[in-house]
């Protein structure tokens, strides 16, 4: 079996290659689900602003289910410890230390309702292979045990599916994922 990092350059360049931009139709079966899980009230959702060929979650602004939720993103602390803070389309943002986009004004930190993920590649059990950082699983480790009702869904293309990802103690397995094929 190969090793995650193996894999992790393998399916960069997949994405690189491969990549496409979307509509703000890729994520209807999102909406759908979000409106069955959470029955229209408000509720948090945290996002990534996309980088490095993932997929423009920004089209979500597009459709109109923004209005009924407030959208965070990551921010990387000191301690490289991650945490969300409260990010409308129009705010500034900053590029950290990985050279990823985060809120400069940060509010409270949230505890998302809904998470969307980015990740390198899935497999059909639903794990994620991510960056090689931790951050999410970390976050999710820390977190789920306090909060066990976060929806996770991770954010990728069809092509980025790998029949089996590697698994260790601390990965956590995604609810979702979303693809231009849909939910699973």
């Amino acid at each position: 079996m190969p090793n995650k990092d193996n894999l992790r350059k393998k399916y960069f360049l997949i994405r690189k290659k491969k990549y496409y931009n979307v509509k703000a139709s890729f994520f209807e079966p999102l909406i759908k689900l979000i409106n069955k899980e959470f029955k229209k009230k408000l509720i948090s959702m945290s996002s990534y602003y996309p980088a490095s060929y993932e997929v423009n979650t920004i089209r979500l602004f597009e459709t109109n289910i923004i209005s009924k939720v407030k959208i965070s993103l990551p921010v990387i602390v000191n301690n490289n410890e991650m945490y969300f803070h409260e990010w409308k389309k129009n705010d500034v943002l900053k590029i950290n230390r990985f050279g990823m986009l985060e809120p400069v004004l940060l509010s409270k930190r949230i505890v998302p309702d809904v998470m969307l993920v980015p990740l390198l590649a899935f497999d059909s059990q639903n794990n994620r292979l991510g960056y090689g950082g931790g951050f999410y699983d970390r976050y999710l480790n820390k977190y789920l045990k306090r909060h066990n009702n976060i929806l996770t869904i991770g954010i990728a293309f069809s092509f980025q599916k790998h029949h089996k990802i590697p698994v260790l103690n601390n990965d956590v397995k995604l609810n979702y994922i979303l693809t231009e094929k849909g939910i699973n």
